[in-house]
């Protein structure tokens, strides 16, 4: 079967009855004497063809390819950051790129390997994407090649978009102090955090946690830890709370690990929000899944990916952005009274 033929400026030219000079000026936006109606006239009949200028031709006369390298640790391969991917390839169509996309793993050569392939294909910009928000060295890119790193940060401060943690900390522990509680438990600060090689956000996320208890002159229980995950979770409430029978509410550092207290919860015969509230970060899939759904601070992933291509491409400065986490509440906290059972 034969393929249609692809729509010529030859043809807008015939259809318009203009020149194919002066439909290359009206289509490719370059200034012109040309009459509105006539710039109309072109218009018309590149719709009613179906008209397209050739990407080629355009990155011939222009030097930009219209496209863009996004490369990732582990990024596509992780359920609840894929929106990073998804805010990505949607930000890049909004404004008529495409997207080439590489994964590295942890492995240092490939990430240099990944910006050389880039390169090499002349892409108008490179997007590093982050799973955990860290510290990250990147290759130098050639001039005019701008670099944004999305969900982390490099030693030599290229522009980045990161979530803002020390607001979400600030946002989860008054969601409770709100409710009410002022007997908390907080599980899973994580001291080994505080290097910027494996994150650059969670010391502000407890930094945030830290002011508003200290400002409600509150002092939490604490359960500091070596890693994140519902075993972690699990774990650490069996311990926390039969030495701490009073407590009202948990504050867990990731969905994960507020999984775990759940669990932790259940086998005690404890009920959430009945007898004990608990909030965490992140926002994963399952979060509205579990019963009662999760409250919880999301972590922006296809905003900072909407950003950083917007950056890359001219549409905001190229600088260090902050971008809200969300507070999404759910069913798992409970507002208590003074002098009530729990407050």
């Amino acid at each position: 079967m034969a393929t249609a033929r692809r729509p010529t400026l030859a043809d807008v030219a015939r259809l318009s009855g203009m020149s194919k000079t002066a439909v290359s000026l009206v289509l490719n936006d370059r200034p012109s004497r040309m009459s509105d109606e006539a710039a109309d006239r072109i218009r018309t009949a590149a719709a009613q063809l179906g008209y397209k200028p050739d990407p080629a031709a355009q990155s011939l006369r222009s030097g930009k390819t219209r496209s863009i390298g996004f490369i990732s640790d582990q990024v596509t391969i992780t359920r609840f950051a894929s929106a990073m991917v998804r805010g990505t390839l949607r930000a890049a169509k909004e404004l008529d790129h495409t997207v080439l996309i590489a994964e590295t793993g942890d492995d240092v050569s490939q990430l240099a390997e990944s910006f050389r392939e880039m390169i090499d294909r002349r892409v108008d910009g490179i997007m590093v994407g982050l799973m955990a928000a860290r510290m990250v060295d990147v290759p130098p890119a050639p001039p005019g090649v701008p670099v944004v790193i999305v969900n982390g940060r490099t030693p030599d401060e290229l522009p980045s978009v990161l979530p803002d943690e020390y607001e979400a900390g600030r946002a989860m522990a008054s969601a409770l102090l709100d409710a009410g509680h002022r007997r908390i438990g907080i599980i899973g600060d994580l001291p080994a955090a505080a290097n910027p090689r494996r994150s650059v956000t969670i010391s502000r996320r407890f930094a945030g946690i830290d002011d508003v208890l200290r400002e409600a002159g509150l002092t939490a229980v604490r359960v500091d830890v070596d890693d994140w995950g519902p075993d972690i979770g699990y774990r650490e409430a069996l311990r926390m709370l039969p030495e701490h029978p009073d407590l009202t509410a948990v504050l867990a550092s990731t969905d994960g690990t507020a999984f775990g207290v759940m669990q932790a919860l259940t086998e005690l015969g404890l009920r959430v929000p009945d007898d004990i509230s608990i909030v965490s970060f992140d926002d994963e899939d399952l979060a509205s899944m579990v019963h009662p759904g999760l409250t919880t601070a999301r972590l922006p992933y296809e905003e900072m990916a909407r950003h950083g291509v917007q950056m890359l491409l001219g549409e905001r400065e190229l600088a260090h952005e902050l971008l809200p986490m969300p507070v999404i509440t759910r069913g798992s906290v409970r507002t208590v009274t003074p002098g009530s059972t729990g407050a």
